[in-house]
């Protein structure tokens, strides 16, 4: 036994994660009533969830602690491609719709107790309000505008403390960090237990009668992972990004596809960061960051939605108007939640555009459910993956513009 348990810590986590996939997928098909073992998928999810929002916190605010004035950084690039990305994410999903233009069969969908923003305004004052939460509420709610809002505050506040008290913070900082490396080493127990329980519920063949708007959606966000975000890499450092944009997929994307939750994969990118060796008063505010406000998949998800609607209910649609949507659904994007499902919510919002009342939106919200076991999967894994591409982005640019 211990010979094996050596193996199995030798061996790559993305290696057990697959191991963990196969052994969910055979369980879930051979005893769909053991639902014993799905609770390790959520107890696994469970977990991340609840350190996430006090590692963010304990991670920017002791970041920023150690700042000084003057200090060179990268966040406005950072930021800056952040908000490039989910636009551009944005307007192909809209150029999709016109070379594979999609209709939906809209029927009276059960979605539970939702409530989905008015519209744009809304969104905004909703973040303007999350903004100033209570800090403690922020925390037990997974509000990470709050968190995030409040962690720069602290720090900032923490640049003049002693630095007695500045190694208190870095040491809550590592300490947390710590509890979610343990944490993420049950990734391949609590994979097994999410795939086991999609089985086991949803069976192989839930997704047959939407498969062409999934198809659209995954190969929209898979140009986007693998065309644009390429293309706005080799922009910014002219050398071949795909190296980066593999590695990236492959450390970050995968555990994101199963986790389905950008807060939750946030330990993953910070180590994928630290394995790169970009800098650490970056990254520890910009992954965090990302996974709030960098939405490409989210924006993807909003509009192929929003415009096979439109598509359905005969609506025409120009270019002009079709571009507004872009904007609309990326501003919203940046206001999606950083978990499970968080952007379908925001379809009525697009939907309002045209004139689409919120009941047949609300019916769109309702189709993305239902293939919401893979899109959200594959949306957050593009989510995810590029927090680290164009934080790695950002800094390497940097570096060219240095040798030349």
């Amino acid at each position: 036994m211990s010979r094996f348990i050596r193996t199995w810590n030798r061996t790559s986590l993305i290696k057990r994660i697959m191991i963990g996939v196969l052994f969910g997928i055979v369980l879930g098909l051979v005893v769909p009533k053991f639902t014993v073992i799905g609770l390790l998928g959520s107890l696994f999810v469970g977990g991340l969830k609840a350190v996430a929002p006090l590692l963010v916190f304990a991670l920017v605010a002791n970041a920023l602690s150690q700042t000084r004035e003057g200090q060179k950084s990268n966040m406005k690039t950072v930021v800056g491609l952040y908000l490039l990305g989910t636009f551009a994410a944005a307007l192909m999903a809209v150029i999709v719709n016109y070379i594979f233009p999609l209709k939906l069969v809209l029927k009276k969908a059960e979605t539970g107790e939702l409530s989905p923003p008015q519209g744009v305004a809304e969104v905004f004052q909703s973040l303007l309000l999350n903004l100033v939460d209570n800090p403690v509420n922020a925390l037990a709610t997974a509000n990470y505008i709050g968190v995030l809002f409040w962690a720069v505050i602290f720090g900032f506040a923490m640049r003049t403390a002693s630095p007695n008290t500045k190694d208190l913070l870095h040491t809550l900082a590592e300490v947390t960090s710590q509890v979610v490396s343990w944490i993420i080493n049950l990734a391949p127990f609590g994979i097994m237990g999410l795939v086991f329980t999609t089985i086991s519920e949803n069976g192989l063949g839930i997704l047959a009668d939407y498969g062409m708007l999934l198809a659209v959606l995954v190969g929209t966000m898979f140009f986007i992972a693998l065309v644009i975000n390429p293309l706005i890499a080799f922009v910014m450092m002219r050398k071949n990004p795909y190296p980066l944009v593999f590695r990236c997929l492959k450390e970050s994307g995968v555990t994101a596809f199963f986790t389905r939750s950008s807060a939750a994969n946030i330990p993953v990118n910070m180590k994928l960061c630290e394995s790169l060796g970009l800098d650490p008063d970056t990254y520890s505010i910009s992954i965090p960051l990302g996974a709030t406000i960098n939405m490409a998949g989210a924006a993807v998800t909003i509009n192929v939605l929003t415009m096979a609607a439109v598509n359905t209910l005969g609506i025409e649609v120009d270019f002009a108007t079709a571009f507004l949507l872009s904007i609309v659904a990326a501003v919203s994007a940046c206001g999606a939640s950083g978990v499970a499902g968080g952007s379908l919510l925001l379809i009525p919002v697009a939907c309002s555009l045209f004139g689409i009342s919120n009941d047949l939106a609300m019916q769109v919200v309702g189709v993305g459910f239902i293939i919401g076991v893979l899109q959200d999967s594959f949306e957050t894994a593009l989510n995810s993956s590029t927090d680290v591409l164009f934080t790695a982005v950002a800094e390497k640019s940097v570096w060219g513009k240095k040798n030349k």
